[in-house]
């Protein structure tokens, strides 16, 4: 979490877009910036629980793959209503899968059941695999830039989380190229660490 924080700050010095790919060490839950944490451990059994920079609800990470983008202000997608790059990024999740012969749909509607949790019915413009829903993400965005956090939880298919990554950055008509944060940012990632993300205080500040 701090990381990404760290990259939406920094989003103007980069310059341009950052995809990132991550993994969670244990069984965990995620919550957005916005709940309250006593609400949060009503609601799932799941420990540690991390406080999100960015919305949404609560996230369980156990068999899910994670990933973070963050574009800088001035690109076209900061630019964008919440909406609108909701849907963009999901359409995007949506062909990866297709390019994996995974046929997925972009919700038509909302359609909720436990208040506050990301996973338990789905949004407009979520991912949905036979109505199921196998993917969602939160955004935040600032001056800086746009940062957007997603959770991909497979379809029972055997897909290969590597595969899916690929076809990921397959899909999208852009070169990649590997990127390593510098100390620069790298040192504003720890001070995060240390003075916010990594304090009981920012868990429970709400």
């Amino acid at each position: 979490m701090a990381l990404d924080e760290a990259l939406l700050e920094s989003a103007p010095r980069i310059g341009q877009p950052v995809l990132r790919f991550y993994r969670w060490t244990q069984p965990a839950a995620s919550f957005g910036y916005f709940q309250r944490i006593t609400e949060v451990e009503r609601a799932t059994a799941l420990r540690p629980l991390v406080r999100r920079p960015t919305g949404g609800g609560i996230v369980p990470h156990d068999a899910d793959w994670t990933y973070s983008v963050v574009i800088p202000a001035g690109h076209e997608w900061h630019g964008w209503k919440a909406a609108m790059s909701y849907r963009r990024l999901h359409e995007w999740i949506r062909r990866a899968f297709e390019e994996l012969a995974v046929p997925t749909a972009l919700a038509a509607e909302a359609r909720r059941s436990a208040p506050g949790q990301c996973f338990a019915g789905h949004e407009l413009n979520d991912v949905l695999w036979h109505g199921r829903k196998v993917a969602g993400a939160a955004q935040r965005r600032t001056r800086s830039g746009l940062l957007i956090q997603g959770s991909v939880q497979p379809p029972p298919l055997g897909l290969d989380r590597r595969a899916w990554q690929q076809a990921l950055c397959a899909v999208q008509p852009v070169t990649w190229r590997r990127w390593t944060p510098d100390e620069v940012l790298q040192a504003r990632c720890a001070a995060l660490v240390r003075t916010r993300h990594g304090t009981e205080a920012y868990q429970r500040k709400r």
